[in-house]
């Protein structure tokens, strides 16, 4: 399985942990430290996913919760071709994304740190996976992640599953 985007390892990187060899990826030097302690058995790196380099069919699986629309669009649909190609025939992809096209755009105060977004509609990624080459299994939908206490604009996201041909 692998993992994009795994931030500190809790709870994705860990669930995928006990039940599979797990590879996560995330850019922040500090995410992959705390994923190595809070998911020992893991193999964790730091790098950009663009720039990460794994063979032709070396995941059954991958997972992207609240990651991919952090790239800008442009660099998107390469991503979805570089995942096709990593996973192995009928493997699986699992990724949250979003319902409306923004270009990119930056929250200086993101939970205290800048961060950048920048995506698609839901119809274009949808379009985009087809067009990669990935059968589309089925959508449904996730809240932002942090509880509902922390939300104060109530956040819908697609979450997509979707299987190479």
């Amino acid at each position: 399985m692998l993992d994009i985007g795994c931030g500190a390892g809790i709870p994705i990187s860990r669930f995928l942990a006990q039940r599979s060899r797990l590879t996560g990826v995330d850019l922040s030097p500090e995410m992959v430290r705390r994923a190595r302690r809070n998911v020992p058995t893991g193999r964790f790196i730091c790098a950009d996913i663009m720039s990460a380099e794994f063979p032709p069919s070396s995941f059954d699986g991958v997972v992207a919760f609240y990651s991919i629309f952090h790239l800008p669009r442009e660099e998107q649909p390469d991503l979805f071709r570089r995942i096709h190609e990593w996973l192995t025939p009928g493997g699986l992809l699992l990724c949250t994304l979003n319902h409306r096209s923004e270009r990119g755009y930056t929250e200086d105060d993101f939970f205290g740190v800048t961060m950048y977004w920048s995506q698609f509609s839901l119809a274009e990624y949808l379009e985009i996976l087809t067009e990669v080459g990935f059968t589309l299994l089925g959508t449904s939908s996730l809240g932002s992640g942090y509880g509902d206490a922390d939300e104060q604009i109530k956040e819908d996201h697609p979450l997509v599953v979707a299987r190479k041909q």
